[in-house]
């Protein structure tokens, strides 16, 4: 797999929920904190956004998605002069997976899932972003188009199988939404996410994912992109914001965790999978990444449940 991909399959993201809304006349909503990342992506209409901590609000039109990772509260509204009336009890009293309701709706119409993260290492994905990602998808976009047409579809129509095709969808734009961003919005930042939309970080961080196990080199991977290892480790650095070889330890462990939580695979075959001649030294290295040893991470998930 790509290391988007690689990412995203760690953290599991499950849609707990999608809907829809729509509004009519004047209005304004406050959506309270949440867990996980929200989508949601402009239908028809048009909006205010402004979020706690945010200091500018944002214009939102029909074709333009939104990604919030951060969990903040948040308002849309025709005007943010008028006073909001709280999210809460209006996507109460609309059925799962079908519309919610504002003022009769007809004027404003917006899809969104909320997705939640398996695992503790949900900042692998929601710390590198900001607190909005605001995408606005051109008509070219055939993908995100034809994908938010039939999320309307199934979300009005209630068709039998309506709930399961909307989670396969919802999981289909949060991808096509990282990808959008990828190619539009990471060219400046720093982490691994932003590293993936330049060529050279890109198809380094590409190598260490495709085989975590091999003995890789800050020379072996800079040979690869065709860099000197000088200029490779510093662009690296700024780029990702670890070294090289940090990054690749760091990929490992997560790895590693992720086998702790859902596999019985034996601290011995997990470290051998991943490159270690001996069990010490992986366990320094998790200790070191995780900050603590891998039965103590098994332990605590076993305890979780």
């Amino acid at each position: 797999m790509d290391p988007l991909s690689d990412v995203l399959s760690l953290l599991k993201p499950r849609s707990t929920v999608s809907r829809g809304f729509s509004a009519g006349g004047d209005w304004a909503v406050q959506f309270g904190p949440y867990d996980g990342i929200k989508f949601n992506a402009i239908v028809s209409g048009q909006c205010w956004f402004a979020m706690d901590g945010v200091a500018e609000p944002v214009r939102l039109e029909a074709g333009d998605c939104f990604l919030l990772p951060k969990g903040r509260p948040f308002r849309l509204a025709s005007d943010l002069a008028l006073a909001p009336v709280d999210a809460a009890p209006i996507f109460a009293s609309a059925p799962r997976g079908g519309v919610a309701l504002c003022n009769g709706g007809g004027d404003f119409f917006l899809l969104g899932s909320r997705f939640t993260l398996a695992g503790p290492n949900a900042e692998i994905l929601l710390g590198v972003l900001p607190p909005i990602v605001h995408l606005r998808t051109e008509p070219d976009r055939t993908a995100m188009h034809w994908s938010l047409d039939r999320m309307r579809q199934e979300l009005r129509e209630g068709l039998p199988g309506s709930s399961l095709v909307a989670e396969h969808l919802a999981h289909l734009m949060l991808v096509q939404a990282l990808r959008l961003y990828l190619t539009d919005g990471a060219k400046a930042g720093v982490g691994w996410l932003f590293a993936l939309a330049d060529k050279q970080t890109g198809a380094a961080i590409d190598q260490m994912h495709a085989d975590p196990a091999q003995r890789w080199t800050v020379q072996d991977l800079a040979r690869h992109v065709g860099m000197s290892r000088t200029a490779f480790a510093v662009k690296f650095k700024q780029t990702v914001g670890l070294a090289p070889m940090d990054y690749l330890t760091r990929w490992r462990m997560l790895l590693a965790g992720d086998r702790l939580l859902n596999t019985r695979d034996s601290i011995a075959a997990i470290a051998a999978s991943l490159g270690y001649e001996s069990e010490s030294a992986f366990g320094a290295a998790f200790r070191r990444v995780m900050g603590c040893s891998p039965r103590q991470y098994g332990r605590a998930a076993v305890e979780r449940v």
